[in-house]
């Protein structure tokens, strides 16, 4: 069975895209802990990150440290956050979090905002986004 996160890369369900590459996707999360989080995924549905092959596991740091930077520059913060859980979706994905302090890391703080908002956000991110 596919993963939620096959179905976005296949466009089978919709996301707030915030760029994607040849082996990684990168868009909002839904339910976000901080305004600015994104999740990025790699194509190659994988239930667990460390069991990516070697060259697509690289491929995915290097497309993460690319989103990062993006998100740095639209929301205000200290640092980005680096989270990977990967139990909520059995398909391995990295948490970008623009953080404060630890207490931003929190996974039980999630945020309200709206479809629109999370638009609007992810289009300013990929506005900084070079690939």
């Amino acid at each position: 069975m596919k993963s939620v996160f096959s179905k976005i890369i296949q466009k089978e369900i919709s996301c707030h895209l915030v760029a994607e590459n040849d082996f990684a996707i990168a868009f909002m999360d839904i339910q976000p802990i901080a305004l600015g989080h994104v999740l990025v995924v790699p194509k190659l549905e994988r239930d667990y990150l460390f069991d990516l092959d070697d060259d697509i596991y690289s491929q995915l740091w290097n497309f993460t440290k690319i989103i990062q930077y993006a998100i740095k520059k639209v929301v205000k913060c200290q640092r980005i956050g680096v989270s990977v859980v990967g139990l909520e979706v059995p398909h391995a994905h990295i948490h970008l979090i623009p953080i404060n302090s630890i207490d931003d890391m929190n996974f039980k703080n999630k945020i309200s905002i709206s479809h629109d908002e999370l638009r609007v956000l992810a289009s300013k991110i990929a506005q900084h986004i070079t690939i």
